[in-house]
């Protein structure tokens, strides 16, 4: 397609955009949240690149709610700090979600400690307009588990006991040991080594041990 072409067509959507902005249109904050969600995922669908991150959505502080599951915690100064950076760059990095259910209520993968701050801190909260940039993956409970485990490793933030429930309540979902070594990036050590911790010795029946714990 013509240069010329495709600038005619992005002008059409900036004008558009411009005309809804107008003062004529009297839209609320909820109506151009309402524009903005569906123009995203529009651009998603359109831009044809399936990561998450492209396709990020406005949702209500109130239908964003903990998992029970997420054991990265954070230290009064690293949350301070997170929340000096907020304010002085604002947010940087959408909250990970499950997909909405019926109501349009998320349950948060990663990013507890963002969400916590605009929810709580009023400045923040009136800066977003009471809305928390999240971007959603479509993920059953237990691979929201596992999700929320593969983030927080990431970053080197996970508590090695809390991890180790976790690598319980997979096996609990019948989850073998290869596909949560697989998917929390742990060798077979390490996840045997999670399952010890808990001193459920069910929980690794099916595994043999391994030299190294001879």
């Amino acid at each position: 397609m013509e240069e010329k072409l495709i600038q005619e067509e992005v002008n059409e959507i900036r004008r558009v955009l411009n005309k809804l902005g107008m003062p004529g249109f009297k839209l609320t904050d909820n109506d151009k949240v309402r524009i903005f969600n569906e123009v995203s995922t529009m651009l998603y669908k359109f831009v044809s690149i399936k990561h998450p991150v492209l396709n990020v959505q406005l949702v209500e502080r109130d239908k964003v709610f903990n998992n029970d599951f997420n054991p990265n915690k954070v230290a009064p100064p690293e949350f301070r700090l997170l929340k000096h950076s907020i304010l002085t760059d604002g947010v940087t990095m959408p909250v990970v979600v499950g997909a909405p259910d019926v109501r349009g209520c998320v349950e948060i993968i990663d990013g507890y400690h963002r969400s916590k701050l605009v929810r709580e801190h009023t400045e923040i909260a009136d800066s977003l307009k009471n809305y928390i940039p999240v971007v959603a993956i479509e993920r059953k409970k237990e691979e929201r588990i596992s999700a929320s485990v593969r983030h927080n490793m990431a970053r080197g933030a996970h508590q090695v006991e809390l991890t180790a429930n976790l690598v319980i309540k997979l096996k609990g979902a019948r989850w073998s040991d290869e596909k949560i070594g697989k998917e929390l990036g742990m060798d077979p050590d390490e996840v045997l080594r999670m399952q010890q911790l808990t001193g459920l010795a069910e929980a690794f029946a099916d595994r043999k041990y391994s030299k190294a714990w001879e």
